[in-house]
């Protein structure tokens, strides 16, 4: 009688370990993707000393509950969850409301345009013209990401985030990025200092090389940062006289946005 209750206590505490083991290994997954990391599925399973079989099963549920998404390479990075609470507003809105907009800035600069939001600490392209009858050209990468700190809007909606905010966001330090200008949470808080001076984001082929960035923040009616517009001119055809048209540009689509944003959300 005895053996037996003792037989039945282990298999309980084992059938309850395997599913609380599970939930430790995601949680863990999710703290690091929220610092930062990165994870191909082998890299994951490195993390976790467990079979590539297991982290895979694991990221796809952190992916379905946007904890976690794939970048352009297919790496998990951190999901939705992670954005700052007030730039939550829905994709689908965002990407509705954004697109005549779009056409109309793209038209008045002739260049590539394209609107992002924040991912945990990367952006996330949710829509974008391109000219496709121009040779040369910078593509459009609708539902890419990348690390925010190297990218224009990017720059523009971390600058509207204060210091304590930004180290909470990169508290596992600056993804590496083989463009990148910064190494350093310093650095680039410099760089937003002066981001918020000028009132426009600045990206010197710091997404990849031959392309030049200009952004904007685009906010709720609270005025929380919500979004990011901005344009990709190749280097080559890049001039430093044309920054004020460009930001001048994106300042007015910026406004029109936000004005159909308000009509859209809640004050």
């Amino acid at each position: 009688m005895w053996e037996s209750m003792c037989h039945d206590s282990v298999m309980e505490n084992v059938s309850e370990s395997a599913p609380l083991q599970s939930v430790d290994r995601a949680l863990h997954l999710a703290l690091l993707l929220r610092e930062g990391k990165q994870f191909s599925v082998q890299e994951a399973a490195a993390v976790l000393s467990t079979a590539p079989s297991t982290a895979h099963r694991l990221l796809n549920a952190l992916t379905r509950r946007g904890f976690a998404s794939q970048d352009r390479e297919r790496r998990y990075v951190a999901g939705p969850v992670f954005a700052p609470e007030a730039s939550r507003v829905n994709t689908g809105l965002l990407r509705r409301l954004a697109y005549p907009v779009l056409q109309e800035l793209h038209e008045q600069l002739g260049e590539t345009v394209q609107v992002m939001t924040l991912s945990g600490n990367n952006i996330l392209f949710i829509d974008g013209i391109e000219d496709v009858e121009r040779t040369l050209r910078v593509g459009m990468r609708v539902g890419d990401q990348m690390p925010a700190y190297c990218s224009a809007g990017g720059k523009a909606m971390l600058a509207e985030m204060s210091n304590p905010e930004l180290e909470r966001l990169y508290r596992g330090g600056l993804t590496p990025w083989p463009t990148a200008r910064f190494t350093t949470l310093n650095a680039l808080k410099r760089n937003l200092a002066t981001v918020r001076r000028v009132g426009y984001g600045t990206s010197v082929e710091e997404t990849e090389r031959g392309v030049h960035g200009l952004g904007v923040g685009v906010h709720t009616p609270s005025g929380a940062i919500v979004a990011a517009l901005t344009s990709a001119v190749p280097s080559v055809r890049f001039r430093r006289q044309d920054v004020p048209a460009y930001v001048a540009g994106l300042t007015e689509a910026r406004d029109s946005l936000e004005e159909v944003l308000a009509a859209e959300l809640p004050a």
